[in-house]
C-alpha cells in the first residue's frame, strides 16, 4: 500500500488538498484500470509543473551566474530539467515507490522508468504550486533539483566529461563493462562499470545500458575528484 503521509514527510510539504497529491502520483495506466475511482491521471499537473520548474530554475540560474550569457544559461537549464536528470533527482525521495501504476505497468518496471518518474516529479511540482503557491514550489525545486547545480550538470554530461578527463591523462582508454543483466526482456536492469585502462572505477545501474553507463561515468568522476583531486573536473 502506498503511504501518502510518508511521502509528504519526505518532501517536507503537507497538502491542504490531498486530492491534488493523489492526482500528481496517478499514472494514466492506473486511472484507466480503476475508472470506478474517478481518479484523474497526472498529465495536466505535469504540464503545469514543467512550466513552474522552468521559471524557477531559470530564476535560480539567473541569480547564481550573473556573468553567464543567455546561451550558457539555456544549456545549463536544459541539462538540469531533462528527463534523465529529473529521474535521478527522484531517487532522493524514492518517488517510484509512491506512484499509482496499473498492474501491467508496475510488472514491467514502471516504477524505475525515467519517463514515468520525471513526469510524476513535475506533476508533484504542479500540485504543490496549486495547493500552496509559488513559494513552496520554489522551495521544493531548490531542495530536490537545484540543491547542487554543479553535480546536476556533471550527471547530465558525465560520459562526455569523463571522456575528456581520460583523454587528458595517460592511464589508458575508457571502456564500459557490462557486469550484469537481470530481469525479463520487457523490464531489464543493467549494471555497468567504467574502466580506465586496467582499473575499474564507478558502477551504475539502469533500465538501459546507456543509463547505466551514464551513472557509472558520473560515479567515476566523483571518485576521481575525491581520491585524485583531478583538476580537469569542473
Amino acid at each position: 500500500m502506498i503511504d501518502i503521509e510518508e511521502f509528504q514527510n519526505k518532501i517536507s510539504y503537507h497538502f491542504q488538498n490531498q486530492a491534488l497529491l493523489l492526482e500528481a502520483l496517478t499514472h494514466r495506466s492506473y486511472a484507466n484500470e480503476n475508472s470506478d475511482q474517478n481518479r484523474r491521471d497526472n498529465e495536466r499537473l505535469e504540464f503545469l509543473g514543467d512550466a513552474v520548474l522552468e521559471i524557477v530554475s531559470s530564476e535560480i540560474l539567473f541569480a547564481a551566474y550573473p556573468d553567464w550569457k543567455e546561451g550558457q544559461l539555456t544549456k545549463c537549464r536544459a541539462s538540469i530539467v531533462c528527463e534523465p536528470t529529473l529521474a535521478f533527482c527522484c531517487r532522493r525521495i524514492d518517488l517510484g515507490n509512491y506512484v499509482f501504476l496499473g498492474k501491467g505497468e508496475d510488472q514491467t518496471g514502471g516504477r524505475n522508468r525515467p519517463s514515468i518518474l520525471s513526469d510524476a516529479f513535475e506533476a508533484v511540482i504542479g500540485a504543490i504550486y496549486l495547493d500552496g503557491g509559488l513559494e513552496p514550489a520554489r522551495s521544493f525545486i531548490r531542495t530536490f533539483v537545484m540543491h547542487d547545480i554543479e553535480h546536476m550538470q556533471l550527471f547530465h554530461d558525465s560520459k562526455t566529461i569523463l571522456q575528456e578527463i581520460v583523454q587528458s591523462r595517460c592511464d589508458g582508454a575508457l571502456s564500459y563493462i557490462l557486469i550484469s543483466e537481470d530481469g525479463p526482456d520487457h523490464a531489464k536492469s543493467y549494471t555497468v562499470s567504467a574502466k580506465i585502462g586496467d582499473q575499474i572505477y564507478g558502477m551504475g545501474s539502469g533500465h538501459t545500458k546507456k543509463a547505466a553507463e551514464q551513472e557509472a561515468a558520473y560515479q567515476t568522476i566523483l571518485l576521481l575528484k575525491k581520491h585524485q583531486g583531478t583538476e580537469h573536473v569542473s
